[in-house]
């Protein structure tokens, strides 16, 4: 039975198939960008109190979508510049900025109108499966890309991590379990997020996260998406050793988003 994630990839990467734009082009055009802000380091050197597996604050990776294949519309008419000056405001160290159309109802404008209103580095979080979505990710002004293993080769995997790598932009590597998680590693990556969302049923586990954690090795930061709702949700993660969390729809329907991202970093306090 295909999962929403197979459906998904099935849709991005019929897309890819007919893109007949140059991609010598677009590979020029991606190298003429000024250089991108420094998504690892602002993880490194989060601004929220919260201890993460680093032993510093835990990092709150914010945000900006306008609906999701599970919830449908979460803020059709939000003005990404309002909610990237919000998320800011409210401590968080990164973006996540939606720009997948069809399923997620976002746009590269999203990302580039987010961008310019900050001075966060930002993660383009779409479905990367071309060399032409990571060039596209650097011309629209993305400081990071999403490589899901589910959806790529090993092969591609590898591929597309060197080419985001080589344009100066962080590769944040998502799995949903430890044998993702060994194939993620094979890339070199220094950065993995852990999706406690299963593929099939589209539930969150919320053992997950700490399960896989608990196999990535010291050096490689540990990001933990879908599902985190409240400051003993981060709470709890920091205790499972991550340095950062990713979180969408809980701050999105909150009416003061500023305020909401402060109370996850500020209230979630480790016990022991």
């Amino acid at each position: 039975m295909a999962t929403y994630l197979d459906r998904i990839a099935a849709w991005h990467r019929a897309a890819a198939s007919a893109d007949r734009r140059d991609v010598k082009e677009l590979a020029a055009r991606a190298c003429e960008c000024p250089p991108t802000r420094d998504f690892v380091k602002a993880l490194q050197a989060p601004t929220g109190n919260v201890s993460g597996g680093g032993g510093g604050a835990i990092a709150l990776v914010a945000e900006i979508k306008r609906r999701s294949p599970s919830k449908g519309e979460l803020a059709p008419d939000l003005d990404p510049a309002e909610v990237a000056r919000a998320y800011e405001a409210g401590g968080a160290s990164c973006l996540s900025v939606l720009t997948d159309g069809p399923h997620f109802g976002g746009s590269p404008d999203d990302l580039q109108a987010a961008r310019t209103a900050v001075g966060l580095p930002v993660l383009r979080k779409d479905f990367t499966v071309s060399a032409s979505d990571v060039f596209d990710a650097r011309v629209m002004g993305a400081d990071a890309v999403l490589l899901i293993v589910a959806m790529l080769a090993p092969e591609e995997l590898a591929e597309l991590h060197h080419l985001a790598v080589a344009l100066g932009m962080a590769a944040l590597v998502e799995v949903h379990d430890e044998h993702e998680l060994e194939q993620a590693l094979e890339t070199g990556t220094g950065l993995v997020g852990v999706n406690q969302r299963d593929l099939h049923s589209f539930e969150v586990d919320r053992e997950r996260a700490a399960r896989v954690a608990r196999h990535v090795p010291a050096g490689v930061l540990k990001i933990a998406e879908s599902g985190v709702e409240s400051a003993a949700d981060v709470a709890a993660l920091a205790r499972a050793g991550f340095d950062g969390v990713l979180v969408g729809e809980a701050l999105l329907r909150s009416r003061d988003r500023s305020a909401a991202a402060a109370e996850l970093l500020r209230r979630a306090v480790p016990c022991g």
